[in-house]
């Protein structure tokens, strides 16, 4: 597996992996709505198909992670991204770097807190908020659970 910058890699088969993974080239995130086909990031590679792709923000001296696919779980490919963010934010002297989740994604509780992120706050009931901008998310997730709140984690730098 190889990973390379979204300007390395073809930025057309990275839109339809998004739109598979996502249903939508866009991302509501406490309000505000991210244009996944302009944000930079970083694509996993593996016999020349996209296996990964996390996607970042910079704002105000902080990294946002806005989203994060691996195709193969439990094989490296998310923490391997993940560590491709942190040595970026760590060489442009960035503060912290900080995403949202969802109530109903328990896998993704679990791995960002394995990965050194802490949880800062949940935003009770953001997720119907986030309907009314983009109204083809899910009413339930992941193991039957309503998706309801927005979940942010952070990780000091």
């Amino acid at each position: 597996m190889k990973i390379v910058s979204i300007d390395e890699f073809s930025r057309n088969a990275i839109m339809k992996f998004i739109i598979k993974s996502w249903e939508s080239d866009i991302i509501v995130v406490k309000g505000k709505v991210h244009n996944m086909s302009k944000l930079s990031g970083y694509v996993a590679i593996e016999n020349n198909e996209i296996v990964g792709l996390i996607t970042y923000c910079i704002e105000n001296n902080e990294c946002e992670i806005v989203s994060l696919d691996s195709i193969n779980e439990n094989n490296g490919i998310g923490s391997n991204l993940i560590d491709k963010v942190y040595d970026m934010a760590v060489d442009k002297k960035l503060q912290r770097i900080w995403l949202i989740t969802t109530n109903d994604n328990i896998r993704a509780l679990k791995f960002y807190q394995r990965r050194g992120f802490n949880m800062k706050q949940i935003y009770i009931n953001a997720v119907n908020d986030a309907r009314k901008i983009k109204p083809n998310i899910s009413l339930v997730g992941y193991y039957d659970i309503p998706i309801l709140h927005e979940i942010e984690f952070e990780k000091e730098l």
